[in-house]
């Protein structure tokens, strides 16, 4: 469980989150996140996803970002506020070469918090040692990667990659003993 000033660094992805506000501190009402965008995050293998039954919420506090939502790309500005329905297909990158700081919530928080600090750990395990990245490209990312999301389908769905092909990986990262939580 997260708590009030927690770093969730995810920086091989491209990101680093601030908990502002944890569920525990909203009654569960929402999740209160300051991110920083580092430059180029997101170019190359967004995950366009959906949260099934809570609004997400950005309001960009420095620099200037993109969000698809539903069907196109939306440039968004310091000052800018946009909200994400309950279903809508969405993914965030940041173009620019400076860091975007963006507040975001979600509401209601249900787990997306322990979501965050589990893809901390994923990200710890894919990460290649060199280089400090992540790439999608990896099979044992993947099937971390999917692990992980079928442990928070109330949470968040997979729209691309097709949640049916996430599922799968995580079905075969489960019969292979695939497990984040485990160090390998």
């Amino acid at each position: 469980m997260a708590v009030k000033n927690q770093i969730l660094d995810m920086s091989p992805l491209g990101m680093i989150f601030t908990v502002l506000k944890s569920k525990g501190e909203t009654d569960g009402k929402s999740l209160e996140l300051e991110w920083e965008l580092l430059p180029q995050c997101n170019m190359v293998d967004p995950l366009y996803h959906v949260h099934p039954e809570a609004i997400e919420t950005y309001h960009i506090l420095e620099g200037e970002m993109e969000f698809y939502v539903k069907d196109k790309w939306i440039r968004a500005r310091k000052g800018d506020k946009l909200k994400v329905d309950i279903g809508v297909k969405h993914a965030f990158r940041n173009p620019s070469d400076k860091i975007v700081k963006v507040y975001n919530t979600h509401e209601p928080a249900f787990d997306m918090e322990d979501y965050f600090e589990d893809v901390c750990k994923v990200v710890e395990l894919s990460k290649n040692r060199e280089t400090n990245k992540v790439s999608m490209k990896n099979l044992k990312t993947l099937l971390l990667f999917g692990a992980l999301m079928k442990n928070y389908r109330k949470e968040i769905i997979a729209v691309s990659p097709p949640d049916i092909l996430v599922r799968t990986l995580g079905a075969i990262a489960k019969v292979l003993g695939i497990n984040y939580n485990k160090s390998h």
